[in-house]
Formats: structure tokens, C-alpha cells, sequence
């Protein structure tokens, strides 16, 4: 049960992040807009947790999503939400941080 929640709500593998990243994915930062103001992933959009539900025509058409917040909590249960309504391409990309991270590598690694 332990292995479930885990998974549920930690970030995915960062080569799978890394690879969702470099194919494009629809970069959604669940955190509230106050927190996305502070500073997040280039290129990512704000849809907060709360509001998911209301937008989901917005993830519909998206090949591959890459969800994302603080520490992966809010972002894991972002990913339930989105399969729960039929999106599966949605991947838990866990902290912001993460995030950042595995764009900046995309765009140092010339294949951008």
C-alpha cells in the first residue's frame, strides 16, 4: 500500500521528466498563483490544483503533460484527477525544482 501512495504522489523518474520535456509536454504548475508568481518552469502555465477539475478541456488536446508543485503532493493528486477523467499521457514531474532542473538540461544540451 505503502508503494502505491508513493508513487502516487512522488515525481516521476527524471528521464522520463527529461523526455516529456524534450517532446514538448504541456507544462501545468499546480501550485496556487501566488507561489507561481515567485518563479516556476519556463514555459509552464498556471492551473492551480483547486481549478483542475473546471479545465480540463485545456488538458484534453495535449499529447504528453508533465504536472508539477512544491514537493508532488498537489501535483500527484493533479495526476489522479486527469486520469480519473480519462487523460493518461500525464506524468507527476514531483517539485518545481525538478522541473526547472530538467528544462534547463534540455536547453543545455543543444537539442532544443
Amino acid at each position: 500500500m505503502l508503494g502505491f501512495f508513493k508513487k502516487m504522489f512522488e515525481g516521476g523518474d527524471s528521464n522520463e521528466l527529461e523526455q516529456y520535456i524534450k517532446d514538448g509536454a504541456f507544462l501545468v504548475d499546480v501550485r496556487t498563483p501566488e507561489e507561481f508568481e515567485l518563479g516556476s518552469a519556463e514555459g509552464a502555465v498556471n492551473i492551480p490544483l483547486n481549478e483542475v477539475n473546471n479545465k480540463l478541456s485545456e488538458f484534453k488536446s495535449k499529447d504528453k503533460i508533465v504536472v508539477f508543485c512544491k514537493s508532488g503532493v498537489r501535483s500527484g493528486q493533479a495526476k489522479s484527477i486527469l486520469e480519473n477523467n480519462g487523460i493518461e499521457n500525464v506524468i507527476n514531474g514531483g517539485s518545481y525544482q525538478s522541473v526547472i532542473q530538467a528544462v534547463e538540461n534540455h536547453k543545455n544540451d543543444g537539442s532544443n
